[in-house]
């Protein structure tokens, strides 16, 4: 048991009925149905349901403290009798003060671990378990939670935003650091700084990768100076930032911060902390890589890196982890080993290859990691560059008027297909794809069939094909109608090619 008082030690509040010092509480709980006796409930406005109106059930079933955004004159009708016996705390925003008090419940586990933040429009999710496998080769337990989920030790959690609830976050922080991480990084989304998520965190080392319009729209951001807004938050609660000088926010974002910012980047025209030089692209059976040297100012020489990911897109990320780890101090063989060996679930990620093709998986679903995807893989120089994609249902159709225009301009061919349809058509989104694809003279086929898509792909590769299936990366399910049924990319790729290799197709 613990004080409510204590739990609010970081909150600006205003009492409205109880004395905190005298609450007992021993858990924080946002869902109604687990408000008991014994918990402390807070309130929040959400897209479509504010729980402030569950306030007189939730006192009804014992709830011992309440955390609230209105005063008691716009609190739905309590019951007294029960009412009397319940704090009621107020606060301006109960998404910050979730955060706060999540992080006092489980004793700041935070303070106990290296905090690594990063985020951008792209990169994070690669970067971050870039960052985790260089940590982890210099023996540092690390932690991570972003888009792929949640890991530590031998534990993996499925995750559903990319940035967890404040609570979950502050959570997984007391399990790692019992479990005895030292270090953990986290994604931290545009999201997860507007609902106040990421707050109560203190990141020992801030990182912003680049940014370019994406998650505009209902349920997301307003728009565009929004997002850069939240975007920029990581330098307010960093001690130390790293910037990709590459972007064009990166002196604007820099002077908006809080802390010491160091910088890396391609751009040899630039003054940078830290950088790349000598980019090869590799290209070997099984093994589509590259290799670059990393430059840090100031010391002498450089450290040859072999990177198991293709193109310029993945050295910037790669260095972006580097120069994290280069100011945590981590030893360059370390750093060395875990680029060698580096793999990301769907990011970039060699999935099938043979002496007819390549099959490759990555997580493009806007106009802008395609364009980055398909310039890194010409550069390998494929006999075809074929495109297998779709686009989510219910989100802004300007991705996939940019999708199709996209695809028309660097793939040689396309096959249009199913992803993640939620309540549209599939055939709807297809004809929005090829409203700008066709215009655009892209050569399609349409197959909304995925697993069917796929395997056309791959029984009519010609040889030295290059296949990009993108969209989905990661994620193991495909949704439609409210309904999610297993389908991981990976898995049908080989699915596909074990099929053709006892028919003696394609493969």
């Amino acid at each position: 048991m613990a004080r409510l008082s204590e739990w609010l030690i970081n909150v600006p509040y205003t009492v409205l009925r109880g004395d905190p010092a005298g609450q007992e509480v021993e858990e924080v709980v946002f869902d109604s149905k687990k408000a008991l006796p014994g918990t402390v409930f807070v309130c929040m406005k959400g897209a479509n349901v504010d729980s402030h109106r569950f306030l007189p059930e939730i006192i009804q079933n014992g709830c011992s403290a309440i955390l609230v955004e209105y005063p008691l004159e716009m609190l739905p009708d309590l019951p007294e009798r029960l009412a009397s016996d319940v704090c009621i705390i107020r606060a301006d925003s109960t998404r910050s003060a979730l955060a706060e008090i999540s992080a006092a419940r489980f004793s700041w586990p935070g303070r106990e671990m290296t905090v690594i933040g990063i985020t951008g429009t792209k990169g994070k999710t690669t970067t971050a378990h870039m960052v985790r496998a260089i940590l982890e080769e210099a023996g540092k337990k690390t932690g991570i939670i972003g888009t792929i989920g949640i890991r530590y030790d031998d534990v993996f959690i499925h995750t559903k935003n990319t940035t967890p609830e404040s609570y979950d976050i502050q959570k997984y922080f007391r399990e790692m650091a019992d479990r005895g991480c030292t270090h953990v990084v986290m994604e931290a989304s545009s999201q997860g700084f507007k609902m106040h998520r990421t707050d109560g965190i203190v990141f020992d080392y801030g990182l912003f990768t680049n940014l370019e319009p994406d998650h505009i729209g209902p349920n997301e951001h307003k728009d565009f100076e929004e997002y850069k807004y939240f975007k920029s938050r990581i330098f307010t609660q960093s001690r130390v930032g790293v910037v990709n000088a590459d972007s064009p926010y990166a002196e604007e974002f820099r002077e908006h911060a809080l802390c010491p910012v160091y910088s890396y980047g391609l751009d040899a025209g630039k003054t940078l902390d830290f950088s790349a030089k000598e980019i090869r692209p590799l290209r070997e059976a099984g093994f589509v890589g590259t290799s670059f040297e990393y430059v840090r100012k100031g010391k002498d020489g450089t450290l040859p890196v072999r990177l198991d990911l293709p193109g310029e897109y993945n050295v910037s990320n790669a260095l972006a982890a580097l120069s994290l780890c280069s100011l945590m101090g981590i030893p360059e063989d370390s750093m060395q080993r875990a680029m060698e060996k580096i793999k990301v679930d769907g990011r970039m990620e060699t999935v099938f290859h043979n002496e007819r093709m390549t099959v490759l998986v990555d997580y493009a679903h806007n106009a802008m990691g395609m364009e980055s995807l398909l310039r890194t893989l010409r550069a390998y120089q494929p006999g075809r560059l074929v495109l297998v994609f779709g686009c989510g249902g219910n989100r802004a159709k300007e991705r996939r008027y940019g999708m199709g225009e996209t695809a028309a301009r660097l793939a040689d061919f396309s096959i249009l297909t199913a992803d993640n349809s939620r309540f549209e058509r599939t055939e709807d989104i297809i004809n929005d794809i090829k409203s700008t694809l066709v215009p655009a003279g892209g050569k399609y086929i349409e197959i909304p069939d995925r697993r069917e898509a796929i395997a056309y792909a791959m029984s009519n590769a010609h040889p030295g094909d290059m296949i990009a299936v993108i969209g989905k990366g990661h994620e193991d399910y495909n949704e439609v109608n409210g309904v999610r049924t297993h389908f991981l990319d990976r898995e049908v790729i080989l699915e596909i090619a074990e099929t053709l290799d006892r028919q003696g197709g394609g493969c």
